[in-house]
């Protein structure tokens, strides 16, 4: 596996809808792979192709509920889902929405405050091309929301209510992707 270099604004491609994936062969497998193992290193929760400079309908999402939360002395760490999704389209959303801190690995030293559904169900194509749906509600949501924006050329910044430069406290906190 490789890490892929992720790319900043104002790289052009950061803002261009991405382009359906239609083939599923060896190379795209191996791109999944790297784009998984280019996310845990960054750190990030996920990462969309756009983002390492690739314009396909192609995000991977990991991320375990009660992540971020501090653990009791001998509990085991939440066991982390990982998802691929390719030509993902958001079927249903609910009427609920909620404000919450987002960073992004493509908009480095900048979070803002953005409004999401708090939940939502997802239409795509796992890495095989076998069709699935998916409902997340909470911070799972809003990664799902984060990355499929990533796939139509919109970035946090563009819904964010407000955008800062985080102290060095929140600078340790894992950004989106």
């Amino acid at each position: 596996m490789t890490l892929r270099q992720i790319v900043h604004l104002p790289e052009p491609i950061l803002r261009k809808k991405a382009k359906p994936v239609t083939k599923f062969d060896k190379d795209l497998q191996t791109l999944i792979d790297d784009m998984i193992e280019t996310m845990r290193e960054a750190p990030g929760v996920g990462l969309a192709a756009p983002q390492i400079n690739l314009p396909m309908q192609l995000a991977v999402v990991e991320y375990a509920e009660g992540e971020d939360e501090e653990l009791e002395e001998g509990a085991p760490e939440p066991k982390k889902k990982l998802y691929v999704l390719i030509n993902p389209e958001i079927i249903k959303v609910s009427e609920e929405k909620v404000m919450g801190i987002e960073g992004c690995l493509s908009i480095p030293g900048l979070v803002g405050e953005v409004e999401r559904y708090e939940a939502i169900q997802v239409k795509a194509l796992n890495r095989h091309g076998a069709p699935v749906k998916i409902k997340v509600d909470g911070w799972m949501a809003r990664i799902f929301q984060h990355e499929i924006d990533h796939l139509n050329g919109e970035l946090f910044t563009d819904k964010a209510v407000r955008v800062w430069k985080p102290s060095e406290e929140q600078d340790e906190e894992t950004p989106l992707d």
